[in-house]
C-alpha cells in the first residue's frame, strides 16, 4: 500500500558565514544553467574566473548581518514552516534545498526511509521562473530517476493568483502596514529578460505589452506577468489606489538586460516624486532571507533615506504565520488528490 509525504523545497543557504562555505554555495547556485544560462564553458569562465574571486567575501559579510544563533534565516524559517505543517497533517513532512544542505536528495531520502512512495513536492515560490520553480522540478526529477525510481512525485504549481494565497498575503500586509505611508512598493526578485522568452513554449510573449493583457498563452510561464498579477490582486484586496503602489525588480547580476523597473533605481527616484514615507514588501519570497533582510531592509533603506526619503518600513515575508501554514496545507492536499486519479 502506498504511503504519502510532503517535501517543502526552498532556495538554500551557505553552511555558515565563512568565506569558503559561501564560495561553495555560490558555485553550486551560479553554475546552475537555469540561473546563469550560458554554455558551460562561458558560465564557468564568468562564475569561477570572475565572480567567485571577489563575491564570496562580500556576500559572507552580508550574511553575517542577517545570520541568527540558529543559523541561516531561510533555513530556520523553512524548518519552522515544516514543524508547524507537520502538526496539522498525519503524513511525514521534510524539507529540501535546491542548493546546499539539506538537499532535495536528502529530503527525498528521509521520506523514503519512512516508507513514503508518493510525494507532494512544494517549490516555495509563488511565481514561476526558470531559476526557481523550473530548476527545482528538473533537479527533483534527476534525483528521482537516479536514486528513487520507485517513487511518484506530484508538484505544487505556482500559486501567484490563487485566492487563498492572495487573501493570506493581503491580510499579512494589512496588519503590518504603517498608518501613514505615501507609497507601497512591491519588490520582486529580478530575472534576465531572455529568461522570460526561454520559459515560454507558446512563443507568444512580448514584454512590451502582453503582461498587462487579461489573458495570453504565455502567462502560465511568464514570471513578469505573474508578479504584476500578484500585485494587482493584492492591492484590490487591500483597497489601495493603484497610483499609491509601485512595482520593481531587485537583485540583478552582471550587465545583461534584466526586467524593469529596477528596485535600487526606484528607491532613489521615489523621494524626487514626493514619496517620503515608504512601505515595501517582497512577494517573490515566502521566507525572509538575505535578499529581503539585507538587500532591502538594510541597503534599500539606506538608498531611500540617502535620496531624501524620511521613513522606510519593510514588511516581513509570510514566514511561519499560521495563515500561511494553512495555505501550504491546502495546496499540498489538492496535489495529494491527484495520486488517486493517476
Amino acid at each position: 500500500m502506498s504511503k504519502k509525504g510532503i517535501l517543502l523545497v526552498n532556495l538554500g543557504s551557505p553552511k555558515s558565514t565563512a568565506v569558503e562555505d559561501v564560495k561553495e554555495y555560490l558555485d553550486e547556485f551560479l553554475m546552475d544553467e537555469k540561473v546563469i544560462d550560458y554554455r558551460w564553458f562561458f558560465r564557468a569562465l564568468l562564475v569561477r574566473g570572475v565572480i567567485l574571486r571577489t563575491r564570496p567575501a562580500k556576500s559572507a559579510e552580508a550574511y553575517k548581518t542577517v545570520w541568527t544563533d540558529e543559523g541561516s534565516p531561510l533555513i530556520v524559517i523553512t524548518k519552522k514552516i515544516k514543524e508547524k505543517l507537520q502538526k496539522t497533517v498525519d503524513i511525514p513532512v521534510e524539507i529540501g534545498m535546491r542548493y546546499a544542505e539539506p538537499s532535495i536528495e536528502t529530503g527525498l531520502r528521509k521520506l523514503t526511509e519512512q516508507g513514503v512512495t508518493e510525494i507532494v513536492l512544494f517549490p516555495l515560490y509563488p511565481q514561476y521562473a526558470m531559476s526557481t520553480t523550473e530548476t527545482v522540478i528538473d533537479k527533483a526529477e534527476e534525483v528521482r530517476k537516479k536514486s528513487f525510481p520507485g517513487i511518484k512525485i506530484n508538484y505544487v504549481q505556482p500559486f501567484y493568483n490563487r485566492e487563498i494565497y492572495i487573501n493570506c498575503l493581503a491580510e499579512s500586509i494589512r496588519e503590518k502596514l504603517p498608518e501613514n505611508y505615501d507609497a507601497l512598493q512591491f519588490s520582486y526578485h529580478g530575472v534576465p529578460e531572455r529568461h522570460i522568452y526561454k520559459t515560454d513554449p507558446t512563443n507568444t510573449c512580448n514584454l512590451n505589452d502582453c503582461c498587462s493583457r487579461e489573458s495570453n498563452p504565455s502567462h502560465q510561464f511568464c514570471y513578469r506577468h505573474q508578479c504584476f498579477k500578484t500585485t494587482e490582486t493584492v492591492i484590490e484586496k487591500l483597497n489601495i489606489p493603484k497610483e499609491k503602489t509601485v512595482i520593481s525588480f531587485q537583485s540583478r547580476l552582471g550587465n545583461d538586460k534584466w526586467i524593469e523597473p529596477y528596485t535600487d533605481e526606484t528607491l532613489e527616484n521615489l523621494p524626487k516624486k514626493g514619496v517620503k514615507n515608504l512601505a515595501i514588501v517582497c512577494p517573490a519570497f515566502v521566507s525572509d532571507c538575505l535578499e529581503t533582510l539585507e538587500e532591502i531592509s538594510v541597503e534599500g533603506k539606506e538608498e531611500f533615506l540617502h535620496a531624501g526619503g524620511e521613513n522606510f518600513h519593510y514588511i516581513p515575508c509570510l514566514n511561519d504565520e499560521d495563515r500561511w501554514i494553512e495555505v501550504v496545507k491546502t495546496l499540498c492536499e489538492e496535489k495529494m488528490k491527484d495520486f488517486y486519479l493517476s
